[in-house]
């Protein structure tokens, strides 16, 4: 079980987030699919999704999609994508 904390912020606050709760074991191999839910519980554009994005989140613990990752333009400033340890 694993559980991702997802942010719009803007201006240094939070617009909208949501907590993503996944039952199974968290893998790298699925990460778009769980991207996908994320940006449509959030009512934003899906990011394009990189490689160095999966490495950041797996490195890190969390990971940011600025501005220049979505294809249409977006009115926050990023979205981050925390991994709640349990």
């Amino acid at each position: 079980m694993f559980k991702i904390w997802a942010k719009l912020m803007k201006d240094g606050k939070i617009v909208r987030q949501f907590v993503y709760e996944g039952q199974e074991k968290l893998t790298f191999s699925h990460f778009l699919n769980y991207l996908f839910d994320i940006c449509r519980e959030l009512d934003c554009p899906t990011p394009v999704l990189l490689k160095t994005h999966i490495f950041n989140f797996a490195k890190f613990n969390h990971v940011r999609f600025l501005p220049r990752d979505f294809v249409e333009g977006v009115d926050f400033d990023y979205l981050l994508l925390e991994n709640i340890i349990l």
